[in-house]
């Protein structure tokens, strides 16, 4: 039997037909598995009669929805390749990924209609399918498009092998790439996930990061479904909601970026019922050891991390519930099958994987894995760059201590040189994180014309009383860090720039501060 992810949805159906599979709040509509399997059926008939082909690409824009998690496993039932793009791109920014992918349909809902509207008349050979109700005139409707469909399995030649998707990359220093990844590669992925969340068919998930993005999409939603777990779809992120839901829903595992753990933080916990919460999983961007412990104290939950990055399916690593204060900082131990090395990074080409550094010592982490993705769409200079001799080379600095556990400082391109020193721009966010006052930071380098680069933090404020003289008496007094890496600028902010992952976008702040640079 060939391991694809139209196979595992198959499998969970007929283990649990009659099961609660998927609520969609935003529309009220819940579906058993076998209610849901008709509706990946008759979407995947309607694909086919369309036009689309094993290997022709499918794109989804839209938020969290049913829709979306139907396409996913429509997509593989016939072999075409699932592209979901990211809802908050530009017209621009969507369009150059619908030229590079090149979909035969694109879905997409109401509240993205505005950026379908500014470049569809671009695609001639490219059917847009529209959600929701007012079908406007250049679309067709989805649900018209479903209602005369069969509910018939399609009977497809699809091998694990088989390029499944085109994940492209949050584009945090530049063009996205369309990261291919195999069948074969996502189920691997699914069960790594599967065993650090100990997911059953009891688990009752929480779809509230976006489905687009893998950390979502293959170490939570998949993985639900391929253990036979309740999935609650929520539309867009909102903490109250979330709590709500939790109440109602007895949601006992979800996963969201640090950024959304800290925004429930804030809500008043007291006025909801938070019991069924067993696990929080959190990735996509490092979590200071303050809010570890501060989740821990107030939602009385375990929590896993995951780390990782798009190309290697996310995850590679994984911190347990028993190493979250024992480890905090870290980023966990090689997932199952999975190999870390922290080299020695070159300024003329890829890091070699044999320079090995020391332990302890500071390097590029590199990885090898059977989640690897196949290489990037229509850029086989950037795929061969980024697999060097075999292994995907990350451009994350950080370094393993003896009992193999990695901790991630920073990207290579983040690092700050100041007077010849290096300095590691999270080591300065975990200090200044655990201040009271503070709500959100980073901290990027400024050119400096006696030290080639200063320390500068930009704050969100949890105190509105907040000073810069405040954080600087903090950092001086602070037993963690070192006078040289203390911040000389602080800029205060309503909102850090992130990606749909919620990782900070340092370029902006840097191109944010250049401005202010040069108006100064």
């Amino acid at each position: 039997m060939t391991t694809t992810i139209g196979k595992i949805f198959e499998l969970t159906v007929k283990r649990y037909p009659n099961k609660d599979a998927i609520y969609d709040v935003r529309k009220n509509v819940r579906y058993t598995y076998k209610e849901w399997n008709d509706q990946v059926n008759r979407l995947a008939n309607a694909l086919v009669k369309e036009g689309v082909k094993k290997g022709d690409r499918v794109s989804t824009f839209m938020f969290n929805t049913e829709e979306l998690g139907t396409a996913f496993f429509a997509c593989a039932k016939i072999g075409a390749i699932f592209n979901p793009i990211n809802f908050r791109l530009t017209p621009e920014e969507v369009a150059f990924i619908l030229s590079d992918a090149a979909p035969k349909v694109v879905l997409f809902e109401k509240a993205l209609e505005s950026v379908i509207s500014a470049i569809e008349n671009r695609f001639d050979s490219t059917a847009f399918w529209f959600i929701d109700e007012e079908t406007p005139p250049y679309a067709a409707g989805y649900h018209d498009k479903l209602a005369g469909s069969s509910t018939k399995e399609i009977q497809a030649d699809v091998n694990e092998n088989d390029i499944y998707a085109f994940i492209y990359t949050s584009g945090t220093t530049g063009r996205p790439k369309g990261v291919m990844h195999s069948h074969r590669n996502m189920v691997d992925q699914s069960m790594l996930c599967i065993a650090a969340q100990k997911l059953d068919s009891e688990d009752v998930g929480l779809v509230t990061a976006p489905m687009f993005h893998c950390a979502e999409l293959h170490c939570a939603f998949l993985p639900r479904i391929q253990a036979g777990a309740r999935n609650v779809i929520l539309h867009q992120f909102n903490p109250k909601v979330i709590l709500q839901l939790i109440q109602q829903e007895k949601i006992t595992k979800f996963f969201a970026a640090p950024t959304m753990w800290n925004m429930l933080l804030q809500e008043d916990l007291s006025q909801y019922n938070t019991e069924s919460l067993k696990l929080g999983l959190y990735g996509a961007a490092p979590m200071a050891p303050s809010l570890v412990h501060a989740l821990h104290d107030r939602f009385g939950i375990g929590l896993v991390q995951a780390y990782g990055m798009t190309e290697m399916g996310p995850a590679i690593t994984f911190l347990s519930e028993k190493d979250q204060l024992r480890k905090a900082g870290s980023a966990g131990q090689a997932a199952y099958n999975h190999d870390i090395r922290v080299v020695r990074t070159r300024e003329d080409g890829p890091s070699d994987p044999d320079d090995v550094v020391p332990v302890g010592e500071t390097g590029e982490i590199i990885v090898k894995g059977p989640c690897m993705m196949i290489g990037y769409f229509n850029r086989d200079e950037a795929t061969e760059k980024s697999m060097y001799k075999g292994w995907y080379h990350s451009g994350d600095i950080g370094y393993l201590d003896r009992d193999g556990f990695l901790y991630v400082n920073d990207r290579v391109d983040d690092m700050i040189i100041s007077g010849g020193e290096n300095i590691y721009p999270r080591e300065v966010e975990d200090v200044l994180h655990a201040h009271e006052g503070v709500l959100d930071v980073a901290i990027v380098g400024q050119p400096d014309d006696r030290w080639g680069e200063s320390v500068t933090a930009f704050v969100v404020k949890k105190d509105p009383n907040l000073t810069e003289q405040d954080l600087e008496n903090y950092c001086k007094n602070s037993d963690s860090l070192a006078n040289y890496k203390r911040p000389r600028k602080y800029v205060f902010c309503e909102a850090l720039p992130r990606n749909a992952s919620g990782k900070i976008q340092k370029f902006v702040l840097r191109k944010q501060l250049e401005e202010l640079f040069t108006q100064g």
